[in-house]
Formats: structure tokens, C-alpha cells, sequence
């Protein structure tokens, strides 16, 4: 009697039946450069605690702002989570709750500034997705509009990473891997002051903070390292920076400061640029 044949038909491939963690197997598979599927997006990560937190005063001009940006560019609007989130985050640190089940806590405060941001720009056609909409949808709506808000939060939640108590991986984090992912044109992070300082310049000694114009992730990982200090966006956000595919500059902008948003999208150093490890 014949003995049966085998039909499955097999893909050749490099990684077949090998550890995915080998370096030196995976380097000529997946060493080229990723498609950028959004090269025409712009995404701007508006800063929870930093401008929505401060209520109208800052919130209207910003976004009588985006309104005019409309015309000129395609945006993705990510939204940060603010003094709402702190206080989430005490409770449930109280209660002994672990990182991953404070990081989608965290995120829901900033999808409601999200939500917020998107009934302001509602006249101009804007609205508010969710994570899973701007991971498969987001081509789609940008066709239809030309901005759309989201939150900035990654969407790791109870997958968090449990290096810490509170989540690491926060809206600035959420917002460049967003952005590197897309193959967006640029990330604009807008915060309350001019950029990044060698010393916090609203804490002690504030007076005497030096500006940096424009440094590279490595350098400011190094010195954040040495003096212990303070950055005005999340440290995480130096770590992914470090194995950027895309984004290849992100620039920190003051959202008090009227103009310096447009200035920024339209290619004008007009904060702190730090340089990632993309090529």
C-alpha cells in the first residue's frame, strides 16, 4: 500500500520554526524600511494637564487655531490626559491596583479632553475616533475631513508594562508611536512652555534654566540620566525615539503662545527639536 503524501504546501521562509528573538535571523528580514502609509499627516499631541486642564483661556485660541490650520494640512489630533488622571491614579494606588489597570483609567480621562477638543472643531466636520478607528478607519476619515481627534494614550491597558506603578508608556509616548507607525510627516508636541530646559523653569532655581533649542533624544536620555532633572513630556518618550522608523524630528512647542503651532506645522523652529534614532 502507498504510502499517503504529505499536501500541506509550505511558505519558504527565514523564520519559519526559528525564535523571532533572534537579532541576527530577523536584521535581513526586517531591516529595511517600513512603507509609510500616512506620509501627508500631521499629528499634533495637545497636552492634557498643560492647556486643557486651563480651561478656555488656552483651549479657544488653540483651537480657533487648528481651524485655520484646516486648509493647509491633514491632522491627527491626540489629546493627553491631565490633573484628572493624578487623581485616578492616587485612588488607585490606594486601593493597590496594578499598572495595568491604571493605564486604561488614565486613558479614558484623556479621551474625554478628546472628546471635548472634537465638539469645538464639530462645525469644521471634525470628530472623535477611537483607537481601534484610527488603527484600521483612519485613511478613510481623513478623506472625509480634514482632521480627526483622538486620544493620545497608547492602547496597551491592561497590557502595560510592569515596570513601574504608574504607567510609563503616557500621551506623549502614545502620540510619537502613533505617529512613527503612520509614517506621518511630523509630530508637534504642544505644551505650556517654550521647550525643553536643562532645569524645570516654573520649579526652584527656574530663573536660571537654560533654553535648548535643538538636541538629539541620546544626548537629552544622558543628561536626564546624570542630573536626575525634569522634562516636559514623558521619559518613556526618549526610549522609543531611540528606535524610531519614521519620525525622524518632533518639535515641543508652547500652546500659550499664539502662532507658534502654525509656525511649527509649517516647517519653522519655533521650540525644542529633538532629533530621534531614525535614518
Amino acid at each position: 500500500m502507498p504510502e499517503p503524501t504529505n499536501t500541506i504546501k509550505h511558505v519558504a521562509s527565514p523564520l519559519a520554526r526559528q525564535t523571532l528573538l533572534d537579532n541576527d535571523l530577523t536584521r535581513p528580514v526586517a531591516g529595511g524600511r517600513p512603507i509609510r502609509l500616512l506620509p501627508w499627516l500631521q499629528v499634533v499631541k495637545i497636552g492634557g494637564r498643560s492647556i486643557m486642564d486651563r480651561g478656555p483661556d488656552a483651549i479657544l485660541p488653540i483651537v480657533d487655531e487648528l481651524r485655520k490650520l484646516l486648509p493647509e494640512h491633514r491632522l491627527l489630533i491626540l489629546t493627553g490626559a491631565g490633573i484628572r488622571a493624578r487623581h485616578l491614579y492616587g485612588v488607585g494606588l490606594d486601593l493597590g491596583l496594578p499598572a495595568g489597570s491604571l493605564a486604561p483609567l488614565a486613558a479614558s480621562e484623556a479621551g474625554q479632553n478628546g472628546h471635548i477638543l472634537a465638539s469645538l472643531l464639530a462645525p469644521e466636520g471634525v470628530s472623535y475616533i477611537e483607537h481601534p478607528t484610527i488603527a484600521t478607519q483612519l485613511a478613510i476619515h481623513l478623506s472625509a475631513a480634514r482632521a480627526v481627534v483622538g486620544s493620545a494614550f497608547p492602547p496597551y491597558h491592561h497590557h502595560e508594562f510592569p515596570a513601574s506603578r504608574i504607567p510609563i508608556h503616557r500621551a506623549d509616548t502614545g502620540a510619537f508611536l502613533l505617529a512613527d507607525a503612520l509614517g506621518a510627516a511630523g509630530l508637534t508636541i504642544v505644551e505650556d512652555v517654550d521647550g525643553v530646559y536643562d532645569v524645570d523653569p516654573n520649579g526652584a532655581g527656574g530663573k536660571q534654566a537654560k533654553f535648548i533649542r535643538e538636541t538629539s533624544a541620546a544626548s537629552l536620555a544622558d543628561d536626564l540620566a546624570k542630573s536626575n532633572g525634569t522634562l516636559p513630556f514623558d521619559p518613556a518618550l526618549l526610549e522609543v525615539m531611540a528606535t524610531a522608523r519614521h519620525i525622524e524630528r518632533v518639535q515641543i512647542v508652547n500652546g500659550l503662545a499664539p502662532g507658534r503651532l502654525t509656525a511649527a506645522l509649517r516647517g519653522e523652529h519655533v521650540g525644542t527639536i529633538i532629533h530621534t534614532g531614525a535614518h
